[in-house]
């Protein structure tokens, strides 16, 4: 098994890590991104997603299912240009959550499943 840290405040907080490594799967912690609206906020997300995936021997084009959590369901379709542009011709099963985040700042947070190639 093999742990991913992305240096992230609440990881130490709350004892987890960003990414675990074990059984050909690669399982990402619920990630949240910094930006003044949901769209830089999921873009940001993205970003760190891609940087666990890529350390742990992975890519977006691997991912098999991701769920969105969101506190207001409304902001949701802005960022399905962001959300088909990063996952374009390798679409994974897919899940929608309307639900309150660690902190308001936070309109949007990603949790991915991966394959190992």
């Amino acid at each position: 098994m093999q742990r991913i840290y992305s240096g992230g405040p609440f990881e130490e907080k709350i004892g987890y890590c960003r990414a675990v490594v074990a059984g050909g799967m690669v399982y990402v912690s619920g990630t949240v991104g910094q930006g003044d609206d949901v769209v830089a906020q999921c873009r940001a997300a993205l970003a760190t997603i891609t940087k666990a995936l890529e350390e742990a021997g992975a890519g977006l084009a691997e991912v098999v299912r991701v769920t969105y959590m969101l506190p207001d369901r409304a902001e949701f379709e802005p960022c399905w240009p962001v959300l088909r542009e990063a996952f374009g011709a390798h679409p994974p099963a897919a899940t929608m959550i309307e639900c309150g985040l660690i902190d308001s700042i936070y309109r949007i947070e990603i949790e991915v499943t991966a394959l190992l190639p």
